[in-house]
């Protein structure tokens, strides 16, 4: 029981640190206009950052022992962390559109041209939507993933 105990605290520290580095990375793109390769480059550096904190656990502590003591209170943890790794998926497909369009005008090495964004390609409004629901989707899911956790961890090993 001490191994497990040691075991979800280092999952649990993992995963709570990673969510400082979604909001930092959120922050750097929201404050920034335009945004240049340089800026998307450090976004991405936080990001990724706080995938790899929440992914490691995930794949490392929490899919393995899942269906040890599989509950309704495990099962919808495991449903929303799914979710949200089904939004981030989402997000991509508009996030890999956007990046190819933005690159083909090279936006990214020259970002004091004056345009405007939906103006890149008939279909940029349809892509930055799903980069917008994927991340919103993704942040809640994870959120509640999280409180769903936290809750868990809270009742199976300090109570």
């Amino acid at each position: 029981m001490t191994d497990a105990v040691v075991w979800a605290t280092l999952a649990v520290l993992l995963v709570t640190v990673s969510f400082p580095f979604y909001l930092y990375g959120a922050w750097i793109i929201i404050e920034n206009d335009p945004v240049t390769w340089a800026v998307l480059i450090r976004h991405l550096k936080y990001i990724v950052t706080g995938l790899v904190l929440t992914t490691g656990p995930v794949l490392g502590w929490m899919a393995p022992r899942l269906f040890e003591r599989l509950s309704g209170f495990q099962a919808m943890h495991a449903i929303f962390g799914v979710q949200a790794y089904a939004f981030l998926l989402f997000a991509l497909t508009g996030i890999v559109r956007i990046f190819q369009a933005k690159r083909q005008h090279n936006l990214y090495g020259d970002p004091d041209q004056e345009v405007d964004i939906n103006d890149l390609h008939e279909h940029m409004g349809a892509w930055r939507f799903r980069l917008r629901i994927g991340v919103i989707g993704y942040i809640a899911c994870w959120l509640i993933a999280y409180l769903l956790g936290m809750a868990q961890y809270v009742l199976r090993y300090l109570l």
